[in-house]
């Protein structure tokens, strides 16, 4: 049994013009999860973001998406573990992932950034690589130059469609996350996608 999730940060970049991108796929998790649960996200200077108490039949559990631009996520998940006393084996970090494919998603725990600003930003500010990552698959451009342009742009109908599709999927394993069920919540994430 390793520690529950106590704390589900979805990577975003702050405004309106940048709400539908693939960049922003963190987000729309916990905004779905926000949804689910009935909580209300809330701007929280102290937290550098929007921050809700999620609470769940057994579990309570923080939910936090940055208002800071990307590459600064870092000082606001810091903030947000340091005020609640969270520590970095309880963080979600939730974040697109240009190494997948659309449709697919996957839990993992501790490892490098991949080149991802958000997470880079955090692995400094926290000082640890050891916190978990919801990878949500977007798809790769083709040319490592349009990656910047093509994170920044809106999914097709049909790539939003199988990128929201997964997102609900994954909600089905927090009952796990949880409780600290980490591996089963592995096995059985990536068993329910891996066809898709």
């Amino acid at each position: 049994m390793t520690s529950p999730i106590q704390l589900i940060v979805g990577l975003a970049n702050p405004g309106k013009e940048y709400a539908e991108t693939r960049h922003n796929a963190g987000a729309w998790f916990v905004e779905n999860i926000a949804k689910g649960s009935g909580t209300t996200l809330r701007l929280e200077t102290k937290c550098h973001g929007l921050h809700g108490l999620a609470h769940f039949s057994n579990h309570i559990c923080h939910l936090l998406i940055p208002s800071t631009f990307m590459n600064r996520s870092g000082q606001a998940v810091q903030a947000c573990a340091h005020y609640h006393k969270i520590i970095p084996e309880s963080i979600l970090i939730v974040h697109d992932d240009i190494d997948l494919p659309v449709g697919s998603i996957k839990l993992k725990f501790d490892g490098g950034d991949g080149g991802h600003n958000g997470l880079k930003d955090i692995i400094s500010h926290l000082n640890t690589k050891q916190f978990y990552r919801l990878r949500i698959g977007i798809g790769h451009p083709g040319n490592s130059k349009d990656v910047e342009e093509y994170v920044l742009n809106k999914p097709s109908k049909s790539d939003q469609q199988s990128i929201r599709q997964v997102l609900l999927q994954a909600e089905d394993i927090l009952p796990l996350l949880f409780s600290g069920e980490i591996s089963k919540a592995m096995q059985t994430l990536h068993t329910v996608t891996k066809d898709i």
